[in-house]
Order: C-alpha cells, then structure tokens, then sequence
C-alpha cells in the first residue's frame, strides 16, 4: 500500500533521525561516481539540516579533480532555486527554512552534476523531497545535469507516490551502496 506524501516524510524523517541518533555513517565517493568528475564540471552540493546525509566528501573529492561548486540558494517559494558559487572559506548566510547558502551577490552558475538531498527514494531512483518542489523545478531548468542522490540506506522504500511534476534521479549514493537504474 501507497501512503501519501506528508505521511511517508514524517515516516521517514523519524527513521532517519534514529538511524543518525548515534553519529552518521560516512558518505564516501564510490568509483562510479568519481568517473564522471572532470577537472571544469561544476558540481552542486548542499549543506545537510538535521539528519540528512552529508554530501561534503563529494564535494571534496569534486574539488580535488577542478569541479567549481556551487550552492542552492533560496529567497521564496515562488522563486526558483539558484546554484551560487562557493568557495570552502566563505562563510555562508542564514537562509529560509534554515538553509545555509552563499551570499545573494554569489556568482550564478548552471550545474552539470546536481547532490540531492531527499527524504525517501525507490529502486526507479523517484525522491521523496522536503515537498516545497525547488529541486524538481531545477531539473526541469538544467535537464542536462547528472541528478544523483544523497542519502542513507534506511531511506529507501518499495514504491514512492508520484506527481507529474515528480523527476527521477540519474543515481543515488548511500553509505553502503551506489544505485542506478538496472
């Protein structure tokens, strides 16, 4: 049986705030992913909020092979999403819904590999997101990026309801596993 959304996200917060309780597992960069990074790609990260999967050991090693990063910044709902440049010695600025994110006068730039933070995902690679729909809005603005998930094993569920809108990712990296489409 399906449940709905706002159902399934408190489900699945609790359950990633307890497999978290006793300090998170590392997120380290499988070989897969390191193939794709290429010295001038630029790679969207995040600062991870709460229990959420920290993606900061694939920004590093993004860094180490000559990838710009770049950050979500958000102002309001209405407004999509923007990718701004950061630099790992910039201090960052309080954002809406308790983000951290780059300075508004950051440079804007387009991702060619997008770090997804998520609430559930399935084995079709469907997210389950906080719900306000920025990441969906973004890969319909930069399809052409790698979409690729960050999250924790515990996170993966047999179905996740769908919209239209929904977008499905590329691949999502866990602390055990790296998973694509088979």
């Amino acid at each position: 049986m399906i449940i709905g959304k706002p159902a399934l996200r408190a489900r699945m917060r609790a359950e990633r705030d307890r497999f978290v309780a006793n300090g998170p597992p590392a997120i380290v960069p499988f070989p897969q992913f390191l193939a794709r990074l290429e010295h001038g790609l630029t790679l969207a990260s995040y600062v991870p909020m709460g229990s959420e999967a920290d993606p900061s050991a694939l920004a590093r090693a993004a860094v180490e092979r000559g990838c710009a990063i770049v950050l979500p910044h958000v102002t309001v709902r209405s407004q999509p999403m923007r990718f701004l440049a950061w630099d790992s010695e910039e201090d960052l600025v309080p954002g809406p819904h308790g983000l951290h994110q780059p300075h508004h006068e950051a440079t804007a730039l387009e991702p060619d590999i997008v770090l997804t933070p998520l609430v559930a995902f399935d084995s079709k690679l469907d997210r389950l997101g906080q719900g306000a729909g920025y990441y969906d809005r973004a890969f319909a603005q930069f399809p052409h990026a790698w979409r690729v998930g960050v999250a924790w094993s515990v996170q993966q569920v047999e179905n996740l309801p769908r919209d239209p809108w929904d977008v499905p990712l590329h691949a999502i990296i866990t602390e055990k596993d790296w998973i694509t489409r088979s």
